[in-house]
């Protein structure tokens, strides 16, 4: 992963230009939308222009002003009224269909770009994952993602439409007078560009920062609710809710940074306008005196300069929102950019593997600096219980990951079928394994669909007869609505034996020839444990079982034990 500072050495520029490259299929709707928006600022310019014309028509014809400039010469008073009323319909049409495009394009970015973020994660899964903030995580997964929105709806138009409609704007100047047009540039230079760039700067690290603390926000409050008995248990509450307060300070300081960053930069915006506009029509005054331009050019001119920054201060307040928009895109990118420490093998997906053994070969591995196994080997015989015992920390969980190849071996090798397992496709794999951890994982859905996480289209039938395996089959059925009993988030409500029969029953839907089980009765009574084990036992005459366990209980129905060392 690219370190903080690497993040901030990336320009805006190129974060902008990734983030283009996400949506290349929907480009042609891109562009649509930046076509619409340019016809319709010409046609809100144009009204001012055309208001102008006639107020000059009107003064012309009073003999107040001599001489009527521009191209609408021939043009009458009311004919300008029925020009000025098609152009003010035409721009509320054509703004419409710019929104409309803009807005298509982000909701159908947010959900492909969910797809990959989600796609993603399952790749970086569990390798990258173990230990990782999950307030961050979600807040990538929401904010940041829905931020993205400001970047594909409200700035990519912006800045081509401000592109195009300065060039039509400069050539209408300069058939006028030359050096109109040349401070028309540079209005719109400063106002659109300089501007910008000089408050992005200040504001990307507030943007950075605050994107950051906000998602240590989350992480805080999370870990907060999560542990909210223990908080109250041990009389933590005030200490805790002073490190909120602590951490909502520093995240209002940098919002205020932010705030402060767009108020000045609008405040500059406004002074360069006038500026721009005065030093117009200082300028033209110059010029009519000199007998160069009309006193209808001087008028036009400057009234068309002060109403031509519309796309130039859209260009200039993306800035406001941009640089929190930016920040968020490249937390996106960072994370889309990651590579996994284990590369899945595709394919497989369609193929029966059956178990023939597994073994361990002189592995080794560890977390960082700290070892957990070192030349362990180990052979999984077919149709048989392996139970694995030892002291904590020894590597039995890691062991039983490793098998399951969420992470790869340093060194060594481990082998299905003969077959490196780093070669066989993560399909097959994975149709092939059944896996129970010490902690089963419930969604918020019903019993029944809970179960079902682990075959796609199973019937009741099947549901039921693995719940009946698990021992979970009279509980539910007492429950009122049975196996359509919605799960509170997290599976709260449940008792720690429930919830590790109902990961029991996922395995034994999943129906792999290898079930991998870490302490799978450990939250168990004694009567529930005797009918499970009673159970694995009869599934072992067509499976294999490695069961990992401190309870020598639990261990009797091994046909082989391997004792690991710390």
């Amino acid at each position: 992963m690219k370190t903080d500072k690497a993040i901030q050495r990336r320009s805006s520029i190129a974060i902008m230009r990734r983030m283009v490259g996400l949506i290349r299929s929907l480009l042609p709707i891109m562009i649509l939308a930046i076509l619409f928006g340019v016809a319709g600022f010409l046609c809100a310019i144009s009204l001012t222009v055309f208001a102008t014309q006639a107020l000059l028509r009107v003064l012309m014809e009073m003999h107040i002003v001599e001489g009527m400039p521009g191209l609408l010469q021939p043009l009458s008073f009311s004919t300008l009224l029925g020009v000025m009323l098609v152009f003010a319909v035409l721009r509320g049409i054509l703004h419409y269909v710019e929104q409309y495009c803009n807005h298509f394009i982000a909701f159908k970015t947010l959900a492909l770009i969910r797809h990959k973020v989600f796609a993603a994660l399952r790749l970086l899964c569990p390798a990258k994952l173990e230990g990782r903030e999950r307030g961050n995580l979600i807040s990538v997964l929401t904010n940041d993602i829905e931020l993205l929105e400001v970047f594909y709806a409200h700035t990519i138009s912006p800045i081509a439409i401000c592109l195009v409609v300065c060039l039509f704007l400069l050539a209408f100047f300069w058939q006028y007078h030359w050096s109109v047009a040349m401070l028309a540039l540079l209005s719109y230079l400063v106002v659109g560009v300089w501007i910008p760039l000089r408050n992005g700067k200040r504001g990307t690290e507030a943007g950075l920062s605050f994107r950051q603390k906000a998602g240590d926000m989350n992480s805080l409050v999370l870990e907060s609710l999560r542990g909210l008995e223990d908080i109250i248990a041990f009389d933590k509450g005030e200490e805790r809710t002073k490190r909120i307060i602590e951490e909502s300070d520093a995240l209002s300081r940098d919002a205020k940074k932010l705030a402060d960053n767009g108020g000045t930069q609008r405040a500059l915006t406004s002074l360069i306008i006038l500026l721009a506009t005065f030093a117009n029509l200082l300028l033209t005054t110059w010029l009519y005196r000199h007998g160069q331009v009309s006193v209808g050019t001087v008028v036009i001119t400057t009234v068309a300069l002060m109403g031509s920054f519309g796309p130039t201060v859209a260009l200039s307040n993306l800035s406001n929102n941009l640089t929190l928009t930016l920040a968020s895109g490249e937390r996106v990118l960072r994370l889309l950019e990651e590579k996994p420490e284990v590369e899945e093998v595709s394919g497989g997906g369609d193929v029966d593997v059956s178990f023939e053994g597994m073994a361990a070969e002189e592995i080794s591995f560890s977390y960082g600096a700290r070892p957990i196994l070192e030349d362990f080997s180990l052979s999984i015989p077919p149709k048989q219980i392996l139970g694995i015992h030892g002291p904590s920390g020894c590597g039995k969980s890691t062991l039983l990951k490793l098998l399951m190849r969420f992470w790869d071996v340093q060194k060594g090798r481990i082998t299905l079928n003969e077959v490196d397992l780093r070669k066989v496709p993560g399909a097959s794999l994975r149709k092939t394994q059944s896996y129970i951890s010490q902690d089963t994982h419930l969604f918020k859905a019903t019993i029944g669909e809970n179960i079902a996480l682990a075959k796609r289209n199973a019937t009741s039938e099947e549901i039921s007869e693995a719940a009946k395996k698990a021992s979970l089959h009279d509980f539910i059925m007492s429950l009122p609505r049975g196996y359509d009993t919605p799960l509170a988030e997290l599976g709260e409500g449940l008792s720690g034996g429930q919830r590790q029969r109902l990961g029991l029953a996922r395995a034994f839907l999943q129906d792999g020839d290898l079930i991998l089980l870490d302490e799978p009765t450990s939250n168990l009574d004694a009567l529930n444990e005797g009918l499970i084990l009673k159970t694995l036992k009869e599934e072992a005459t067509s499976k294999t079982l490695v069961l990992v366990s401190h309870r020598e209980s639990t261990l009797r129905i091994a046909d082989t034990r391997v004792q690991m060392k710390s």
